[in-house]
């Protein structure tokens, strides 16, 4: 039974992240997908003995979490760079709030940039909080740790080294950062934000 399909992503020639990254980088989302669709359907052939299958339950439920984040993660990412580079519209509502928020579209991206270096693997992911109406900028430990309950994610960028070790080193994540934003499609990221307010 396949529950979760692999999307396509319509990702164009990339400035500073090269086609053989992005290349590997999908054959690895893909799976996260296979993945999560074996585990999520071992827990449903498993069910119906939960006691007596209490153990294996348990380790197939904390795995699902790492495979699915791990998929959808990669969804809001490589959404983000399709359909090539389009700027911020500096008239619309996720630029105001930003502004609101953060001062200055300038201190945000400052913000943002400095937690995706967190030391270690993992996202910066940029959520809106409907609750609140607050955007927030968090790091996600591997893919589900430290996900923000009940928020929607707005932007997500890929810190594992798997991200760019192609083309960048360890030590060069920054320009990585740079890379990423330097094709950020807002458009699909606007659709994000006005999807979730």
């Amino acid at each position: 039974m396949e529950t979760f399909t692999a999307k396509t992503f319509s990702i164009p020639k990339l400035s500073g992240i090269s086609e053989k990254t992005i290349e590997e980088h999908l054959k690895l989302y893909k799976g996260y997908v296979n993945n999560a669709n074996l585990i999520f359907n071992k827990i449903y052939e498993l069910k119906g003995d939960p006691v007596g299958n209490a153990f294996v339950l348990g380790e197939l439920e904390r795995r699902f979490g790492f495979e699915f984040d791990g998929m959808r993660n990669h969804e809001y990412y490589f959404s983000s760079l399709s359909g090539g580079k389009k700027e911020i519209n500096k008239d619309g509502d996720l630029y105001r709030k930003i502004e609101k928020e953060w001062g200055s579209f300038d201190n945000f991206l400052m913000h943002f940039k400095f937690v995706a270096t967190t030391r270690g693997i993992g996202w910066t992911i940029l959520y809106y909080d409907k609750m609140t109406d607050k955007l927030i900028i968090s790091w996600v430990d591997e893919h589900h740790l430290g996900q923000l309950t009940g928020l929607s994610p707005v932007v997500a960028l890929d810190m594992w080294e798997h991200a760019y070790y192609l083309d960048y080193i360890p030590a060069e994540k920054k320009n990585y950062i740079e890379a990423f934003f330097a094709n950020l499609n807002w458009e699909i990221v606007e659709e994000y934000f006005n999807k979730a307010v």
